[in-house]
């Protein structure tokens, strides 16, 4: 009996066209399920089994306290959003902080399980949109999100309002995106990177989309001016907007974000934000 060897699937065509939050939501849960394994396999040493890295530059919690001191960590509850295969709520529990990792991705998810297994830092996994939290009004101190979510999603005051629900008075907010100047070059880590190819004023979002034209990959630009009104508009108060320096340590390359760029442009904006 003769075995047809399956057609190789074509590449996806890279455009910028609208895209809603249900198109957007089905694409990325899709494409995090297949790329997961790679993703962990490419990026999983730098981000460790159990370390809170912000970004491709390499910005750890430990130094940042973005969230708070160590010690204040102890018996907060704490929401990861858009966690991947939690290594940083693997780090907040080693803190004494009772975190739940959320991630729209089931096969991300099952990383989080492999690398957990055995560990005595136990917590609970939970797979879900970030546009419709499965928790009881004030149910964390804090939230948190490095790279996870907010690129994605199509309507980022939904998800602004969500945390703000789910969230203490007084609780903090703090969550890493790619910096929106960024969308103005090409994503290339070389020289190639370093010429605006396009308007920093165009919010048009990046698809990647089958043959049919079905998207499969979805990222939404936002400006800066764009995410601190939809901050406001989402029930938080800004308190810090940190754009780290590519250190002189860190030689690799992630996708876009290379030495070569990152000591000439940010890479990361991270939003620091406190629930009133």
């Amino acid at each position: 009996m003769m075995i047809q060897e399956q057609e190789p699937q074509a590449e996806p065509e890279a455009t910028r066209r609208d895209s809603d939050g249900t198109e957007s939501s089905r694409a990325n849960r899709g494409w995090w399920d297949r790329n997961a394994d790679e993703y962990q396999i490419e990026h999983g040493t730098f981000l460790g089994d159990d370390r809170f890295v912000w970004c491709p530059e390499g910005l750890d919690e430990v130094e940042a306290g973005l969230l708070g001191s160590q010690e204040s960590l102890k018996g907060r509850d704490v929401l990861e959003i858009g966690a991947g295969a939690a290594q940083c709520s693997r780090w907040l529990a080693a803190q004494g902080a009772r975190p739940v990792a959320l991630d729209l991705s089931h096969r991300q998810l099952q990383h989080a399980l492999r690398i957990g297994e055995g560990r005595s830092t136990a917590f609970p996994l939970v797979q879900a949109d970030a546009g419709a939290l499965p928790f009881a009004d004030g149910s964390f101190d804090l939230a948190c999100s490095a790279y996870g979510a907010v690129p994605f999603v199509a309507e980022p005051v939904r998800v602004f309002r969500e945390v703000r629900r789910v969230l203490r008075p007084g609780g903090r907010w703090v969550f890493s995106v790619t910096h929106p100047v960024r969308w103005a070059f090409p994503d290339e880590p070389g020289p190639e990177g370093l010429t605006a190819a396009a308007s920093y004023f165009d919010r048009t979002p990046y698809v990647e989309q089958d043959e049919r034209g079905r998207a499969v990959y979805v990222e939404h630009h936002r400006t800066l001016g764009d995410r601190v009104r939809d901050l406001v508009a989402g029930g938080f108060r800004l308190v810090d907007l940190v754009e780290p320096e590519w250190p002189a340590w860190n030689t690799q390359e992630w996708g876009g974000w290379s030495p070569l760029r990152g000591t000439l442009l940010p890479g990361t904006a991270i939003f620091v934000c406190e629930r009133d």
